[in-house]
């Protein structure tokens, strides 16, 4: 049972640390969970900044919904890291709902996301609990961005880039995020369109010039993104299309390969076959965690050009190191959760439950994110 107020799901992993960070930073204490109390004690102390000042204790716990139950119970809020999650996070949603305690997590995987709204929603609703996907850098900046741009009167139709710029190849990517990508070959991938969420092509893919970038910048639909999900039920919008891309175009185009190759030889092999092939492409591409992020280095560009039929608006964020932004947006989620100040409760984006402009203008006060918004 959890003594403090905020559970920390998947402690030993890096974004999980990195949330860590802003839950000291903010005075918070915090539960922190995770299969092997003793590697996590030993991580906590090499990578939490200030963990001499917290208030903390460690849970060991396995991945079923029974052990998390027990461990998540007493909490207010679960912060949920443990992916990729449409393998994994289904069990940590289920469990913070038996335990009362609402459930933020920091995944885009979008399959996933469609089956916290339509097996969860409702009933977390009903226990007054909040259900709260994709807190993260991805796809929140992104969002926010969007919520900008339908600002303008008369906005109804979005086209969203999240462009990142950091160390060549695949060395700033944690080993989660790493298996999360590659196992998105495994979904479908879908875009808003007249208020339907419809299929993309398997080899989709997008070049995107922006002007901060001084080439094209080769995307993907990275499995649709939240976004698509989390406008399809809002009056607002008819269509929402969304992309990614890392600023070395050939890394983006090695994982389109890997996705028409899965399409042509791995998609109906035996479960079995495709997790051997998924870990050895995970080992193979990020063997262990990269170091922590350098605001000289890791760089972002998330945009949201909004059209109505008249209307046209571009709403930018910049934004400096993705994994430490997540740690923040956890942060100032968990706040106005704890001080029971969510504007939605069951099925609902960050920007929803807290507040775009609340969310922007607590990046902005800590130099994570700097937003315009110019009429085209």
């Amino acid at each position: 049972m959890a003594k403090h107020p905020v559970v920390v799901y998947g402690a030993s992993g890096y974004t999980g640390m990195l949330i860590m960070d802003w839950l000291i930073d903010q005075n918070i204490p915090f539960t922190a969970v995770a299969r092997n109390a003793g590697r996590t004690k030993e991580m906590m102390a090499q990578r939490v900044v200030r963990l001499e000042s917290a208030e903390y204790e460690i849970i060991e716990a396995e991945h079923n919904v029974d052990s998390l139950v027990n461990a998540f119970r007493g909490a207010k809020v679960v912060c949920n890291t443990v992916g990729p999650f449409s393998n994994f996070g289904l069990v940590g949603v289920e469990a913070a709902l038996k335990a009362g305690c609402h459930h933020l997590d920091t995944t885009g995987e979008q399959s996933y996301i469609r089956d916290v709204r339509d097996q969860f929603g409702e009933l977390y609703r009903q226990a007054g609990l909040l259900a709260s996907s994709s807190n993260a850098y991805m796809y929140t900046f992104a969002e926010i961005a969007a919520e900008l741009a339908l600002e303008t009167p008369g906005v109804d139709a979005l086209e969203t880039a999240t462009l990142t710029r950091g160390p060549r190849g695949a060395a700033g990517v944690s080993v989660g995020s790493t298996a999360t990508i590659f196992d998105g070959s495994r979904h479908e991938s879908h875009y808003l369109w007249e208020k339907k969420l419809t299929p993309h092509a398997p080899d989709a893919s997008f070049t995107v010039a922006a002007p901060e970038f001084m080439q094209p910048v080769f995307c993907l639909p990275w499995g649709g993104t939240s976004l698509p999900v989390y406008f399809e039920r809002d009056p607002r919008v008819r269509s929402c299309i969304s992309c990614v891309g890392f600023y070395d175009n050939n890394v983006m185009k090695m994982v389109h390969q890997f996705g028409q190759k899965w399409e042509a030889e791995y998609k109906h092999l035996p479960r079995e076959q495709q997790d051997a092939i998924l870990k050895q492409v995970v080992d193979s591409t990020t063997p262990s965690m990269p170091p922590r992020e350098r605001t000289t280095i890791q760089r972002s560009v998330d945009f949201a050009i909004g059209r109505g039929q008249l209307a046209s608006v571009r709403a930018t964020v910049h934004g400096i190191t993705p994994y430490i932004s997540t740690g923040a947006i956890h942060a100032a989620g968990v706040i106005k959760l704890l001080d029971g100040e969510t504007a939605k409760v069951g099925f609902a984006s960050g920007s929803k439950a807290f507040g775009h402009r609340y969310l922007l203008g607590f990046l902005e006060q800590r130099g994570l994110a700097r937003a315009t918004v110019t009429q085209l």
